[in-house]
């Protein structure tokens, strides 16, 4: 697809939740939809329906990339969560996640590129397929990311620093596999990818280093989505960014400089004032406060269709292309799951069942 599409998806004024996971949770067998590509990709489409949107929007979840590297190296299923990185993988660890080496693709993935493919086969929907980004998976790979970050900021090197060695390392091995898994999409018929990067925020990077001159932020965060926007744009394939994570105005400049079709920022944000931060041709997403959605004390539906028709006005007087939509995956929580669904119903409108 060419930037002009999704220009025109903002100038239609579509309204539209990444919402996929709510519609799972009405199934009794939602575990084993996750395993199953077909029925996944049947659960995608129903929510893209029933939110009269053209774009297949899947699961934002963003724990499938641990999962391929801990089983990759011999870690047991059930430890998986608590896993972390003791040391730099070696070369011969590294070497496993090549471009040229054999895939094997977890059950997870598998079932995932099933659904694009489903998507893209059986229905006339835009697949858009979903990875995090390499130092969000990063954080995710080691048990203390913040301390060696920090470090590194302040003019310490992996020469200085065993931590420092390890974090580099692993944000190697993260952009390896996120490589891999957006080609794997591609393959799959994906049209599109959301990367999220919500970890690459104020916790992990420091304001006072990169105001003093750090480009703490530059190498971490923003080199590697570099070369991956680069991966996708080699595989016609376009680029949904999201960071939901409380940003300093610099680093929203950073993260739109890469460009992508459309870029996505949580409710800590006033995506009117940002307008002023990102190109013109990015459309800017979001970013209703869809986290709060499950407590009619945090949000009622009522401020929430407020929210929205004020969230539209800012936009337009910036005029700056948008699309109304969620800050993440509006996701269900038990007990509560009529709640939210009364609440996105109210910023998008009358939805099909």
């Amino acid at each position: 697809m060419d930037r002009d599409y999704f220009l025109s998806l903002a100038e239609s004024g579509i309204r539209m939740p990444i919402g996929a996971d709510l519609v799972l949770h009405e199934k009794g067998d939602r575990q084993a939809i996750l395993h199953d590509g077909r029925r996944l990709g049947q659960v995608i489409a129903e929510a893209a329906h029933r939110y009269r949107t053209p774009l297949a929007l899947p699961l934002m979840d963003l724990t499938i990339e641990k999962q391929a590297i801990a089983l990759e190296l011999g870690v047991q299923a059930d430890q998986i969560d608590q896993w972390h990185l003791s040391s730099a993988p070696s070369p011969e660890q590294l070497a496993r996640f090549e471009a040229d080496r054999p895939w094997q693709p977890t059950a997870r993935m598998t079932a995932t590129c099933d659904a694009l493919r489903y998507i893209a086969t059986e229905t006339d929907l835009v697949p858009v397929g979903m990875s995090i980004g390499p130092f969000s998976l990063m954080t995710k790979l080691v048990s203390d990311p913040i301390t060696p970050v920090f470090l590194s900021g302040s003019g310490e090197t992996a020469e200085d620093e065993e931590e420092i060695a390890l974090i580099e390392s692993a944000l190697d091995l993260a952009e390896r596999v996120i490589a891999r898994w957006l080609r794997a999409q591609a393959e799959a018929g994906a049209k599109a990818v959301f990367i999220c990067e919500p970890a690459a925020n104020v916790a992990y990077f420091s304001p006072i280093q990169l105001d003093g001159g750090s480009d703490i932020y530059e190498r971490y965060a923003m080199a590697p989505n570099r070369r991956l926007k680069a991966l996708l744009d080699e595989l016609n394939v376009d680029l949904i960014f999201h960071d939901c994570g409380e940003l300093t105005d610099s680093m929203v400049s950073s993260i739109g400089s890469i460009e992508p079709r459309v870029l996505s920022f949580g409710s800590s944000r006033r995506l009117w004032e940002d307008a002023a931060l990102i190109p013109k041709h990015v459309v800017l997403y979001g970013n209703l406060p869809s986290k709060r959605f499950y407590s009619d004390e945090l949000v009622s539906v009522g401020q929430v269709k407020d929210m929205a028709v004020d969230l539209e006005a800012r936009m337009h007087a910036a005029g700056h292309p948008f699309i109304l939509g969620s800050e993440c995956d509006v996701l269900a929580v038990p007990g509560c799951e009529e709640t939210i669904r009364a609440k996105v119903a109210a910023f998008v409108g009358r939805v099909t069942d």
